[in-house]
């Protein structure tokens, strides 16, 4: 009779004591949950009645995480210089265009006479007429609000 009675309470026991282990979870790299009554690093505590151990390194995952995040910022900075760096490049760019418009365009109305620009084996240089003039100081003009973004203001 006594022999029925302890092997009772060893089991009872053994069942006492699994239903008052820890359970803990944790998502694998193919984001699959496991459950185990174990602590792994990147764990979480489910179910305890006692503390849980405090590992003094840091999951993997966890240091991967700021790692990546770290890097993405630095991507993210990087790539913001870049488009400041182009953009102060084109306004750079314009600017000098807009100038050498504004030159060309003052040359051709302060000019009293606008010559072409010699042919090929020519030696002699050959003078715009009247209309020629006019039209190429228009052109010069429109240059400028071209490059510009606005007309050249009026000469004195």
């Amino acid at each position: 009779m006594l022999r029925p009675v302890a092997i009772t309470t060893l089991i009872l026991t053994g069942v006492w004591g699994i239903a008052q282990a820890d359970v803990y979870r944790w998502v694998d790299d193919h984001g699959e949950p496991h459950y185990s009554d174990r602590w792994v690093p990147g764990s979480e505590l489910i179910k305890t009645t006692k503390a849980h151990p405090q590992s003094s390194e840091p999951a993997p995952a966890a240091q991967s995480r700021p790692a990546a995040s770290a890097d993405r910022t630095a991507a993210q900075l990087a790539e913001r210089a870049n488009e400041q760096a182009v953009k102060q490049d084109v306004a750079k760019t314009q600017e000098a265009q807009c100038k050498q418009a504004q030159e060309r365009y003052k040359k051709a109305i302060e000019a009293r006479r606008i010559y072409k620009a010699p042919k090929d084996g020519d030696t002699d240089r050959a003078y715009m007429s009247a209309a020629e003039t006019d039209a190429y100081r228009l052109q010069a003009r429109n240059d400028v609000t071209e490059a510009c973004g606005s007309p050249p203001p009026p000469q004195h």
